[in-house]
């Protein structure tokens, strides 16, 4: 199974994805921590999440390679997050085919897999290229794993709606 949870930054999606890859893992799942340590404010953000989950989860890190990451794991894999991922591959001057190509790889898996993602859909349109070019990536990449999801759940200020 393929789970998407979509929703705007700090809107409670990975609480809500953490939650449901614990009900459906019958073992310890595996969090696949995409965000590549930036700078004071990304680590300490990255500390939280990791004392959040508490050992509830097998953590492995991993920016950019998730289909033979996932690949390798056993039990469910809840992707964290799919957003940072692309903010990654863009910084390693990956473009939109290299990333939709490596997408299609991760959901091509037999293993189920739960990703988070932020709608960028509501965003304002930005004076900055980098950041339009991430935000129509994003966008298109999100309208492509939501088709080939099982499941979609997007997240607003907590409350969880499944929208597939």
């Amino acid at each position: 199974m393929k789970t998407l949870f979509i929703g705007g930054i700090k809107s409670g999606k990975s609480a809500q994805a953490e939650k449901y890859t614990l009900k459906l893992s019958g073992q310890k799942p595996i969090y696949l921590a995409t965000t590549e340590f930036i700078d004071v404010e990304m680590e300490q953000k990255i500390e939280k999440h990791k004392q959040n989950r508490k050992s509830d989860f097998i953590t492995v890190e991993e920016p950019l390679s998730l289909a033979n990451t996932i690949a390798q794991q056993e039990s469910v894999v809840l992707v964290e997050c799919v957003s940072m991922w692309v903010n990654n591959m863009l910084f390693h001057k990956k473009d939109y085919a290299d990333i939709l190509l490596e997408m299609k790889k991760v959901l091509a898996l037999k293993q189920d897999i739960v990703l988070v993602l932020n709608d960028v859909g509501g965003s304002v349109v930005s004076e900055s290229i980098l950041a339009r070019e991430f935000v129509n990536i994003s966008g298109k990449l999100s309208q492509y794993i939501a088709s080939e999801c099982d499941e979609v759940y997007h997240i607003i200020a907590g409350i969880v709606n499944r929208i597939k």
